[in-house]
């Protein structure tokens, strides 16, 4: 599955009804994404000329948008058809594609009157997995910055402001560990920096349901469903640091790293410090399923 393109190709991002080449693309400084951080975003992959879920992409960021109150100027429909335009633009058939659309320009000041219109961005490169794929495992820490509660902003939003993520991912940096395991403000697991996550324990599949603070993923509910598909019992429930440390197998599932395990949390060994059996076989269904998702999305 790795995201490849010739050499020295010129790539193109549509940016507000027109492809402009990537290295010239902009928006304006007084667009209230950059000011505020006033928007949504959505990340989707695209394998062998078949776009990943793209339906269950677009319905949550028609989800999100409604949320924070930005009219996008198309149907449903519309914006899938746009998505696959670009990427035939681009001549791509593995890619990540990156949608971002932000309340638009405005005068300074907080007032969602001051914009007009939505500034509408989307965004395909080649991009390996986060981590590189790397399926023999990372390593991780409970990292000391909580995710925002729910009462405060919903996390079902896929939102512009993304500076908690942030400050836990430079606690994984500092630590000299991949990735940092986020929890939420009653200190049961949540998720990652970018990735929603996973524990096995005595062969049930455990994952924090979404009350707990965490973005409900795309490839968190298909990983759901492969485990289910292959007989093991999945839990959707509060996790906490404990259940985390004396899991058998730990792995994290995001569109970006696609499916990884963790091996080393905290200086704590997980399991047998490699990947777990149960992994292993929901990797393979998972990789096996991306065809069945992708029916009806061709880009060529």
């Amino acid at each position: 599955m790795t995201a490849t393109s010739p050499e020295n190709k010129t790539l193109y991002a549509y940016v507000d009804g027109k492809y402009v080449p990537k290295d010239e693309a902009s928006i304006s400084i007084y667009d209230h994404g950059f000011l505020y951080g006033d928007g949504i975003f959505e990340a989707i992959r695209a394998y062998d000329g078949n776009v990943f879920k793209l339906r269950e992409h677009i319905d949550r960021l028609y989800e999100s948008a409604k949320s924070i109150k930005i009219d996008i100027p198309f149907s449903r429909e519309e914006f899938s058809r746009l998505v696959i335009d670009v990427l035939r633009k681009n001549g791509l058939t593995n890619s990540y594609i990156r949608i971002v659309i932000s309340r638009g320009r405005g005068r300074m000041g907080v007032d969602p009157r001051n914009c007009t219109k939505p500034t509408i961005v989307i965004m395909v490169e080649p991009r390996e997995p986060l981590f590189g794929g790397n399926v023999k495992g990372i390593s991780a820490i409970v990292a000391s910055m909580r995710r925002t509660p729910s009462w405060s902003l919903d996390p079902r939003i896929k939102t512009l402001n993304y500076l908690n993520n942030i400050m836990a991912k430079i606690e994984a940096i500092e630590a000299g560990v991949e990735e940092a395991i986020m929890l939420n403000e009653e200190g049961c697991v949540a998720e990652t920096s970018t990735e929603n996550i996973f524990i096995v324990k005595s062969g049930t599949v455990i994952t924090p349901h979404p009350s707990q603070g965490l973005l409900r993923g795309i490839t968190r509910d298909a990983v759901i469903n492969v485990a289910k598909e292959l007989g093991y019992t999945v839990e959707e429930r509060p996790m906490t640091v404990h259940e985390l440390y004396n899991a058998d197998e730990v792995f994290v599932t995001g569109t970006a790293a696609e499916l990884v395990p963790i091996v080393k949390i905290s200086g704590r060994k997980i399991g047998e410090e490699k990947p777990g059996p149960i992994f292993s076989r929901i990797l393979g269904r998972f990789k096996e399923s991306i065809k069945k998702s992708t029916e009806g999305t061709a880009v060529n």
